[in-house]
């Protein structure tokens, strides 16, 4: 009884951080330049009922019997897919199209970004 309650507490967590991943790629769907998440999972621990065999005879190989105990996040990962161009009518604004990101610099520390939205300040 206490192993399914875990295993439902923990797929309840699990949801939340990816209604919570879905929330933040919705709510910058209009952001320039943002990049949107993914929530990987993974099992926690799982038990086996029944190992795995080779191939006997004419017969094929059997597949292990496994139950999982719980799961957890293993990680969020950020989608770098290329987004479309837009033309902004803006002569400052530039875009890049495939991998690279532009540099900018305050003087002590470098700044990496894919928004191209420049503007000339004096």
């Amino acid at each position: 009884m206490l192993r399914s309650m875990f295993s439902a507490i923990s797929g309840l967590r699990g949801h939340q951080v990816m209604m919570d991943v879905i929330g933040n790629n919705i709510a910058n769907v209009n952001t320039v330049g943002f990049k949107s998440g993914r929530v990987n999972f993974q099992d926690i621990l799982s038990q086996t009922f029944r190992g795995a065999s080779a191939p006997n005879g004419g017969l094929g190989s059997v597949n292990p019997a496994q139950v999982g105990l719980g799961m957890t996040v293993a990680g969020i990962d950020v989608l770098h897919t290329q987004g479309n161009l837009q033309s902004t009518g803006r002569l400052t604004d530039m875009a890049i199209q495939g991998d690279g990101f532009f540099v900018l610099s305050d003087g002590a520390r470098q700044y990496f970004t894919r928004d191209g939205a420049f503007d000339i300040s004096l």
